[in-house]
């Protein structure tokens, strides 16, 4: 089976660009389950990620990162905004067309478990999008399944066992399987090792990292473990609620955080050496609910720093120097 052409965009330009886009979910209520409200799950996310680069995406739960991976494959569709894959416009194309471009993209799903038919063979799930869209005949789609099963690290015959037979980081390797059948060229990686014991995650991460270099893949990383975003991303964005708070190259971040939320969440990274001592910052209060968000700055309500400004003005993301792009009134 031939592989999928591929088109390689021009110099520095981005595979994927986002541009303020929002996802808001309706909330119904009453007997007629009329529109009540909105949860603004996304509310004006813009990125690019460039051929060959992992962008990480981190923040803590229920700040939109998953939602926003989803949105960007339109698994979950985005009420405003621009999605572009190679210039062209995803919340313009029509179910058809949309899935046409699905080739050029998959999803790593978070639980290695629940994202694999139980009732199929790891064969059949691998072969499944590759008969969905006709590629090949019986024999080369058996042979690409043996040759995927051996690039994640397992053996051809386990093509004939069920999920239910393999550990959670063998599960994992599966589901990499099934997002490699079609050669994409972007990779969706929901957390993909977070219900994973420590020692199956750097497995699992130094996996991604050799199936990057060999087929010239692009990932988008999806992560609330600072750590693993630390190891496996070329440039890293920080959300809160729904909004992209800070974007840096991964050295730079981690050198210097200069949002408050930012300095925040890497203050309570363990450090592994008992000896040291790392200031923590505690944030005060809940995080708010996206429903009815605060006005301004979405951080305000627990930001050590916060003035008048930040109750009235929303901050947008500027640049700070070698990289860096923070969205805050002082930083």
């Amino acid at each position: 089976m031939s592989a999928v052409e591929q088109t390689v965009p021009g110099p520095g330009e981005p595979l994927l660009r986002v541009t303020d886009m929002k996802v808001h979910f309706p909330i119904r209520g009453g007997l007629l389950s009329r529109t009540v409200g909105y949860v603004h799950a996304v509310d004006g996310v813009s990125f690019d990620i460039l051929p060959g680069e992992t962008m990480g995406l981190v923040g803590e739960s229920g700040c939109g990162k998953t939602t926003t991976g989803r949105a960007v494959l339109r698994l979950v569709e985005p009420t405003a905004g621009k999605v572009e894959f190679e210039g062209q416009d995803l919340l313009r194309l029509n179910r058809e067309q949309m899935r046409g471009m699905r080739r050029e993209m998959q999803i790593i799903f978070q639980d290695p478990f629940g994202s694999l038919n139980p009732r199929m063979s790891v064969g059949e799930i691998i072969m499944e999008p590759l008969a969905i869209h006709r590629m090949g005949s019986r024999q080369e789609r058996e042979k690409r399944v043996r040759d995927l099963l051996e690039v994640v690290g397992l053996a051809s015959y386990h093509a004939r066992r069920f999920p239910h037979e393999f550990s959670g980081g063998q599960r994992q390797r599966i589901g990499i399987a099934r997002a490699l059948a079609l050669n994409p060229k972007l990779i969706v990686a929901d957390e993909p090792v977070s219900a994973l014991d420590v020692s199956i995650q750097s497995q699992i991460l130094n996996l991604m990292g050799q199936l990057q270099k060999e087929f010239h893949l692009t990932y988008l990383f999806i992560a609330h473990g600072l750590n693993v975003i630390r190891h496996i991303s070329d440039r890293v964005g920080v959300m809160y609620l729904g909004v992209m708070v800070e974007t840096a190259p991964a050295p730079e971040l981690y050198k210097k955080p200069l949002h408050p939320y930012t300095e925040a969440l890497f203050s309570a990274i363990p450090i592994p050496n008992p000896a040291m001592r790392r200031e923590r910052i505690i944030l005060s209060g809940d995080v708010p609910s996206p429903v009815n968000p605060p006005s301004g700055c979405r951080f305000h309500t627990r930001c050590p720093i916060a003035q008048d400004v930040c109750r009235q003005e929303v901050p947008l993301l500027h640049a700070a120097g070698d990289g860096h792009m923070v969205a805050c009134h002082f930083r």
